[in-house]
């Protein structure tokens, strides 16, 4: 396939006209062009196929981890107690050693109000 075009003896007329304006010229027939002819010179932009963005699947399951116990141990502790069944030596043992892991493999839904308790009693919790 050929890049040449072939012109007839009127459109070479046009073009060798245009070749001597000078570019605000050149411009002034475009800008007339585009407004008597209902057309545009910019240049032809393919459409892309309209993007997906990439499903980002939410996790099923959380894991629990208490970053800090803040000033109100005792506090947390009892969350904690209340959350986790744990005894009061466990619970105790997971304030003093953060970062600690609560619990594992919870619900959306269940991780986010065990962080809501132990919060609101001023500790700092993690989902994971």
């Amino acid at each position: 396939m050929s890049d040449t075009i072939t012109l007839s003896k009127e459109e070479q007329a046009v073009i060798s006209a245009l070749e001597k304006l000078n570019v605000i010229q050149l411009n002034n027939v475009v800008k007339f062009m585009e407004k008597q002819y209902g057309i545009s010179a910019a240049a032809p932009v393919a459409v892309a196929a309209p993007t997906v963005a990439p499903v980002v699947e939410e996790k099923s399951s959380y894991d629990v981890e208490l970053t800090d116990a803040g000033a109100q141990k005792i506090a947390v502790i009892k969350a904690l107690r209340e959350l986790t069944q744990l005894g009061l030596g466990e619970a105790k043992d997971l304030t003093e050693k953060t970062p600690a892991m609560i619990k594992k493999g919870v619900a959306k839904a269940d991780a986010d109000a065990m962080k809501k308790r132990i919060e609101a009693a001023g500790g700092k919790v993690t989902l994971k």
